[in-house]
């Protein structure tokens, strides 16, 4: 257990939510009408994901194609998502620090999870998002809680990891999603822990 940390703090795509199934629908559509095929794109997506790229983007600009509109109906809860909520909330104060688009709670709510944050800052509503450091600011000031009270859990170096350290929180990278797919440019950029799965955070937070 980390001495001293009050609130927990959580991404929600590729961290929460698996979003497998809503990136292959974007990308099926995306290149529908096409002689691409799934794997071909999903192989070019890997590449610039591996530079750190934002890879959907940057391959549907590689084949000259619109990338299509991305749909949440897709997303899903990754399956260990309860139990980990549902034994951090026995010990701490958890909430949401997330780029997402409109209507965060309620997606919150139709995942059955709402329930466990007692604080959700997304930037639809906020008007400010990750990188942006003044979005985790925002969650301390809202939490009445310090950097150094606060863990940070996401999926994305560059979001999710680097402004959270920069302010003196602790931060965990989970494997997931995309994002695993990217490397450090930068010492803020290295994370605190690393895990693969939802699972193990328990191990470093209970």
């Amino acid at each position: 257990m980390l001495n001293g940390k009050k609130w927990i703090f959580f991404d929600i795509g590729s961290t929460l939510v698996d979003e497998s199934d809503a990136y292959k629908q974007r990308v099926l559509e995306t290149i529908s009408g096409t002689s691409i095929s799934y794997s071909e794109f999903i192989d070019t997506m890997l590449i610039y994901y591996r530079q750190n790229g934002k890879g959907d983007k940057l391959a549907a600009a590689h084949y000259g194609l619109t990338l299509m509109e991305w749909k949440s109906e897709y997303e899903k809860l990754y399956p260990q998502a309860v139990n980990c909520l549902h034994l951090l909330v026995n010990e701490y104060k958890l909430g949401i620090i997330a780029n997402q688009q409109p209507g965060t709670l309620s997606r919150l709510k139709k995942f059955g999870i709402s329930e466990y944050f007692s604080l959700v800052v997304a930037s639809a509503e906020e008007g400010v998002a990750k990188p942006d450091e003044r979005i985790f600011e925002l969650a301390m000031e809202r939490a009445d809680c310090s950097p150094e009270e606060a863990v940070m859990i996401g999926d994305r170096l560059d979001n999710d990891i680097a402004p959270a350290k920069r302010l003196g929180i602790t931060t965990i990278r989970v494997l997931q999603g995309y994002g695993k797919y990217s490397s450090p440019l930068s010492d803020y950029e290295i994370p605190d822990f690393t895990v693969s799965c939802l699972d193990e955070i328990c191990g470093i937070l209970l």
